[in-house]
């Protein structure tokens, strides 16, 4: 999996090819769509082994989780482009599957998603309410789609400005803006989420 993922991260999804992947991984094309069925399904199971490389959101730190709900996303966006520059491979996987023209396969990521939940978003949000800085008076469903919709955007706009300048007509971002930028992000999402007595405050 690991020759289709570089494949499909290096050439997108329109340009790999199912044949280069096989040949570079030592066996037929029929070999291929005989175990995955199609170039869908091999860059769905390249993009779920994507998603499984990286950390959950109560993986952070001890000392960050003790900060709280939103001091935890700020970690985590701070940190996204340290990690792109760890493993570029994955991050550019999955952003190819969020912005990929197939709609029969976009339904089947947002399947998987759902599903597996990788990044831990629903244990994540439980977190947050038992932590007293999440809203309990919406639906937990609610807040969870909200969660991993916003902060998905805003990592990829992050990784687009280190993988991919201006593809959408970004250019790369100073330190000090791209710290703006997260403690901005992060108040915008406390002030549709927080609970009523965490309302305010930084999000350091």
């Amino acid at each position: 999996m690991a020759i289709a993922m570089e494949h499909f991260a290096a050439h997108g999804y329109e340009g790999a090819r199912a044949e280069a992947i096989a040949a570079a991984a030592g066996v037929s094309k029929g070999a291929v769509f005989g175990y995955f069925g199609s170039k869908a399904g091999l860059f769905l199971a390249a993009y779920q082994s994507a998603t499984r490389t990286f950390s959950r959101y109560l993986d952070a730190p001890a000392s960050v989780l003790d900060q709280g709900f939103f001091s935890t996303i700020s970690y985590w966006l701070a940190n996204t482009p340290h990690m792109i520059h760890e493993d570029w491979i994955p991050y550019r996987v999955v952003l190819i599957g969020s912005y990929c023209s197939d709609l029969a396969l976009k339904r089947e990521i947002t399947k998987y998603m759902q599903q597996e939940d990788p990044y831990g978003t629903r244990e994540f949000v439980e977190f947050g309410v038992e932590c007293g800085e999440v809203r309990r008076d919406i639906e937990i469903e609610l807040i969870i789609s909200l969660v991993d919709w916003l902060i998905d955007r805003c990592q990829d706009a992050i990784v687009t400005e280190e993988l991919d300048p201006g593809l959408f007509g970004y250019f790369t971002q100073s330190a000090q803006m791209r710290e703006q930028r997260v403690r901005q992000f992060v108040e915008l999402l406390r002030s549709a989420i927080s609970a009523p007595d965490t309302s305010t405050g930084s999000s350091q």
